[in-house]
């Protein structure tokens, strides 16, 4: 009978084993399911923050390039008027060239104002983004 009792005690142990990693199982993938959720929700209220940037710095640079156009037709009116107004070729020439001249050096600077609005914009697009990756890649590192 010793036999039985070794059996029925041995099976016992398998059982309590089995169902300590059973539980210890449930726990992990738990907690792993647990920090899944909460990464993908920052990861969610990063690309809302991302897309939102993205949008302020399009309307912004949408705003300049409104701006601009708007202030270059009000110079070229500005412009005929005064090349109508002209009494002689001469001066039709000395006023076509400083128009083109200040039209030029106008369209020059909007571009760099342009590209430093589209630069900025895209940093700031950016940045949450960036701050995800960066907390995986930490993630990953205390992982292993």
């Amino acid at each position: 009978m010793a036999n039985a009792t070794d059996t029925v005690k041995t099976a016992q142990d398998y059982f309590q084993a089995g169902s300590a990693a059973f539980k210890e199982g449930m726990e992990k993938s738990i907690s792993a399911f647990y920090e899944m959720n909460t990464h993908s929700k920052k990861n969610l209220e990063a690309l809302l923050a991302s897309m939102t940037a993205a949008t302020k710095g399009a309307e912004a640079v949408g705003a300049r390039a409104i701006a601009f156009s708007k202030k270059s037709v009000e110079d070229q009116i500005a412009a005929s008027k005064a090349l109508a107004g002209a009494k002689s070729v001469q001066e039709v020439v000395e006023l076509q060239t400083s128009f083109a001249k200040s039209a030029f050096e106008s369209m020059v600077s909007e571009a760099n104002e342009i590209a430093g609005a589209v630069s900025t914009s895209v940093k700031d697009a950016m940045s949450p983004l960036n701050e995800r990756v960066t907390a995986l890649v930490e993630r990953i590192q205390t992982v292993r």
